[in-house]
């Protein structure tokens, strides 16, 4: 093989290996490519979770506030039970005064 061969034989295997890089690239950006129509579903469904994510913030903002009203009742419903029960205990320790009273009035008689 001359001179002239070697180049040429060179050149041809360049020239194919070029060719088969650049058909791999196509190909390879051929079937990764995203379409239009894929777009504008990523693009919908990117709208509906941002949707999503806003009805959930005001779900927790609706339980907070839900939940700070049930605990101020709890308090309240507590404070009112403690009262009722010191007024029973004041009523029972008065009943029981006079219960006492009466009885020593009926003895001295």
């Amino acid at each position: 093989m001359n001179r002239t061969e070697f180049i040429i034989a060179t050149a041809v295997i360049l020239f194919v290996a070029f060719c088969l890089g650049w058909f791999a690239y196509w190909l390879i950006h051929r079937f990764t490519r995203v379409s239009k129509s894929d777009m504008g579903e990523l693009e919908k469904m990117a709208q509906e979770l941002h949707e999503a994510e806003e009805a959930r913030d005001q779900a927790i903002t609706y339980l907070q506030q839900r939940e700070a009203e049930l605990m101020n009742q709890l308090s309240q419903s507590e404070a009112e039970l403690r009262a009722a029960m010191d007024g029973l205990r004041e009523a029972r320790h008065e009943a029981e005064e006079l219960r006492a009273y009466i009885e020593r009035a009926h003895a001295a008689q």
